[in-house]
């Protein structure tokens, strides 16, 4: 018996292998969006359209999105970080949404965007105009909300101010994103709440990397404290080119196990996620960081008949 339903946002095609030294061919990337849909995702993050002398594992996004399949049903989103990116994006036609940033500070929004904290913001706001403009919806996600890697705590004050000035765009949501994986559930508890009180009616979504392994209990009290969409990689693969020691996003599998065991619903198929995390560890020749794909699903599929982990 179900509670309560979260969507899940697949982000592997993207932030997964964005950091990844071993440069990963188109067609694997479709294939893994292939999976991905299979599996029952339907919100994903196909490719992120920056300079690929910065990012060289995006340097394909145009092709990537030439190769989508035909869906009414699934939503491609491209991560952009200003204009240029986001004409590249809405000029492949494939795209569905523009996922826009925002930086909390000023030394990580220099590195990663080469524009101050509030200069972010202004061109958060203006990728969602043009999404608006070229008929698509936008996304906004707020880097660094929870600590930035060269100035240390972020005040959620602060945080709280971006998420209020963001909104007034009109977004179809704001993330919260723990790039660099410092958070802890109580912090995640208290922002949390109060971004869904300051930006309401708007949803709230999460988006946790496990450096320190604190993710899952970080998407456990995002979710308690009303986020209604989780980012998530297969594999648990990601990290960010800019942030020192950002390792990978919580893993697919390893959410989806714990909230379908918890009576949650996530419309994603256990198996199907844990043999795609088979499949890329091939395509990266190395094991994933996934606990659930070492592990498996309990209780263990009998009579050749699927279950999931709820």
């Amino acid at each position: 018996m179900y509670t309560k339903t979260i969507e899940m946002l697949e982000v592997s095609p993207r932030d997964g292998l964005q950091n990844e030294k071993r440069l990963v061919i188109t067609e694997d990337k479709l294939a893994l969006i292939d999976r991905a849909i299979a599996a029952g995702v339907r919100r994903i993050e196909v490719a992120s359209f920056v300079n690929p002398n910065a990012v060289p594992q995006m340097a394909d996004a145009e092709a990537v999105c030439q190769g989508l399949p035909n869906r009414d049903d699934t939503t491609y989103i491209g991560l952009v970080m200003n204009a240029r990116g986001a004409e590249r994006a809405i000029a492949t036609g494939r795209i569905d949404q523009l996922g826009a940033v925002a930086v909390s500070t000023d030394a990580f929004a220099t590195r990663n965007q080469r524009q101050t904290s509030d200069g972010s913001v202004e061109a958060c706001k203006e990728v969602i105009a043009l999404a608006k403009s070229a008929g698509l919806t936008a996304q906004a996600t707020i880097a660094a909300s929870f600590g930035c890697p060269f100035e240390g705590e972020v005040g959620q004050d602060r945080v709280v101010e971006m998420a209020q000035w963001i909104a007034e765009a009109g977004p179809v949501e704001i993330a919260l994103a723990d790039t660099i994986g410092v958070a802890n559930p109580a912090h995640v508890s208290q922002l949390v709440a109060k971004i869904r009180e300051a930006i309401a009616p708007l949803p709230v979504r999460a988006h946790f990397h496990n450096t320190r392994g604190t993710g899952l209990a970080n998407v456990w009290a995002a979710i308690e404290a009303g986020a209604s969409t989780i980012d998530a990689s297969i594999g648990g693969l990601g990290g960010c080119p800019f942030a020192p020691g950002a390792a990978g996003n919580v893993a697919t599998e390893d959410v989806t196990y714990m909230l379908e065991r918890a009576g949650i619903h996530t419309g994603l198929s256990l198996a199907s996620l844990i043999e795609a995390n088979s499949w890329l560890s091939n395509v990266m020749q190395k094991p994933l960081p996934a606990m659930v794909g070492k592990a498996g699903g309990f209780p263990a599929p009998t009579d050749n008949t699927e279950r999931t982990a709820a």
